[in-house]
């Protein structure tokens, strides 16, 4: 093994029980989206014990850990608020207890996104420990409102703080598989308007409820014969939503809209998708729109997206890929599994929108994202927090 790889992983196993310790306070912090001040301020309190260079929030409130100064910049990312807990009848254990046992961090959060979050600041302390070059610098992300709308806090980060690095690192769950890329989605409503009546006189009215029934159906034959490709899978369309009014119960509904959750593959883009939904409405009383998302920060700040969220991929022949081939290998002696995600990440603004190459490398298994018995393996946190800081210094 390469000397420089034999002392990160020294050193990442030598600061294993640090980093459990770490997540599990992370775990017990309960910090969906829009509610991180308290997690957003513990994860400082890390980045400063392991001696980074700078710690500070942005406006929105995401933490930016620093170490270096050069003016090359590698970011490695970790959202920081979690899904809330669902119902409780499905865990076997309190959501939020940050229980160490049997080589497992147990709670909400560990696996989707603070497993990665604590490796990073374990990354960050070995770095201090070992050195980086003059010219280059690393910058760790905890960024908040991901859950809610992923890539926000990204659009943010480039277009407002006016950050832009040559490659970031997601640290989002994937099983210690490279990956590079994913689907992209985007949220529409559909709105039919009907035409009330008596309900005991229905042929008088136009009931919005029969429209968007024969668009559901619609719907369900579209996503059948949806475009697919060999390496992102096959985009989808469903309905998630459908609800109507009208005058009364006893009149025909003069309003009726659904909600499409709409997962983009290769090739297909919001102008395509926005286009197929309005051609199975075609003729009727219907509307269709892209949703905006606008919330307000924990910081107080209002900020908001268009909730399209363009598909992304990095080249599997693309460097950043390549060297984190070349990490994997001189840390663990084995290949790497290069993949992709199922679920939505921050890359959307980092590369699907800013074309910022993105790759992500995390502990645990995004099974078990938003699921309840929600646990990370300890081994996982070893290896993560070994690859992030190598990945830093191999950039040369």
């Amino acid at each position: 093994m390469d000397k420089t790889a034999e002392k990160v992983l020294q050193l990442a196993e030598q600061y294993r029980d640090y980093t459990t310790q770490n997540l599990s306070r992370l775990v017990r912090i309960k910090s969906t989206s829009g509610k991180e001040q308290e997690m957003a301020a513990e994860l400082q309190r890390l980045m400063r014990e392991s001696r980074f260079d700078s710690v500070r929030l942005d406006g929105l409130g995401s933490v930016h850990g620093r170490v270096g100064h050069g003016k090359r910049l590698l970011a490695i990312d970790a959202h920081i608020d979690t899904v809330d807990q669902g119902n409780l009848e499905n865990w076997s254990e309190p959501p939020f207890s940050g229980r160490i046992a049997d080589g497992f961090v147990h709670g909400r959060g560990s696996v989707d996104q603070k497993g990665g979050a604590a490796a990073m600041v374990t990354a960050g302390r070995i770095l201090k420990d070992l050195g980086l070059p003059d010219d280059f610098s690393v910058l760790f992300t905890g960024t908040v409102m991901e859950e809610d709308c992923d890539g926000l806090c990204w659009k943010y980060i480039i277009e407002e703080e006016k950050i832009r690095p040559e490659l970031v690192i997601s640290t989002e769950p994937t099983a210690l598989g490279v990956y590079r890329g994913q689907r992209g989605r985007m949220e529409m409503h559909v709105s039919f308007k009907g035409l009330s009546s008596h309900g005991s006189a229905p042929e008088r009215g136009r009931n919005a409820i029969f429209m968007g029934a024969r668009a559901c159906l619609e719907i369900e034959k579209l996503n059948e014969r949806l475009a697919g490709d060999d390496f992102l899978g096959k985009g989808s369309v469903t309905v998630s939503e459908f609800v109507s009014g009208s005058p009364s119960l006893c009149a025909v509904a003069d309003y009726a809209r659904i909600h499409l959750d709409r997962r983009l593959t290769t090739g297909e883009t919001k102008e395509t998708a926005l286009a197929e939904v309005r051609a199975l409405v075609a003729g009727q009383s219907a509307s269709v729109e892209v949703l905006e998302y606008r919330e307000k920060a924990y910081t107080g700040m209002e900020y908001g997206m268009e909730k399209y969220y363009p598909t992304w991929t990095v080249a599997a022949a693309h460097p950043a890929v390549s060297r984190a081939q070349g990490v994997f290998r001189a840390l663990f002696n084995e290949e790497p599994r290069v993949d992709k995600w199922t679920f939505s990440t921050n890359g959307i603004a980092i590369t699907g929108i800013h074309g910022i190459p993105c790759i992500g490398f995390g502990p645990g298994d995004e099974v078990m994202a938003h699921a309840p018995n929600e646990k990370v393996a300890i081994d996982d946190l070893v290896k993560a927090s070994a690859f992030y800081a190598l990945y830093a210094l191999s950039m040369k």
